[in-house]
């Protein structure tokens, strides 16, 4: 018999049981069918080390229990994320003072204005922290693109908002995070 007709049988013989298994131990039952879907995987790529078909089903419950197991710690830690986040979040939105409003909207109306290359390169490295050779790459372009054509758009940028500093656009903080030095 060859591995793909034994892993046929196993599967079908198995299938239900594993099923059952696994919807007895997770919440979602999409999560289940997950799990299951692993576990046979893990059977497929390890086929050559399948036990006899007496042993087989057994194995694979051991399969499956490793696979709940980093199930249930993957979902742990996609909470703690999800805190963490939702904290963040928090206090990035409690810390908006609505004092900075019109400079944010005239930054975001001066972006609206720029040429689509622009806008990206200023919004890759000031609001997203990127670093030029950082933006090449994300843009499949070299560092030295990126630091020219940066280095135009923020002219092209100051231009739009004017160069008085006590106009609306010219807070230092408008930008979520510090423009980025780059290290050589």
């Amino acid at each position: 018999m060859s591995p793909e007709e034994r892993f046929r049988r196993v599967y079908a013989v198995n299938f239900e049981a594993l099923l059952g298994y696994a919807l007895r131990r997770v919440e979602q039952p999409e999560d289940a069918s997950d799990v299951v879907a692993e576990t046979f995987l893990v059977a497929w790529r390890r086929h050559a080390d399948l036990p006899p078909d007496d042993e087989v089903r057994l194995w694979l419950y051991g399969v499956a229990r490793r696979v709940l197991a980093n199930h249930h710690r993957g979902g742990t830690r996609r909470e703690r994320l999800g805190e963490r986040l939702r904290q963040r979040l928090t206090a990035v939105v409690s810390a908006d003072p609505a004092g900075e409003v019109p400079q944010r909207l005239a930054v975001r109306d001066a972006l609206k204005r720029l040429p689509e290359t622009d806008r990206e390169i200023l919004m890759l490295t000031a609001w997203e922290g990127l670093e030029p050779r950082e933006v090449a790459e994300v843009l499949g372009v070299s560092a030295v693109v990126v630091r020219t054509r940066l280095s135009r758009a923020r002219a092209r940028l100051r231009e739009l908002l004017g160069h008085d500093k006590t106009r609306a656009g010219h807070v230092l903080d408008v930008l979520t995070v510090p423009v980025p030095e780059e290290g050589r």
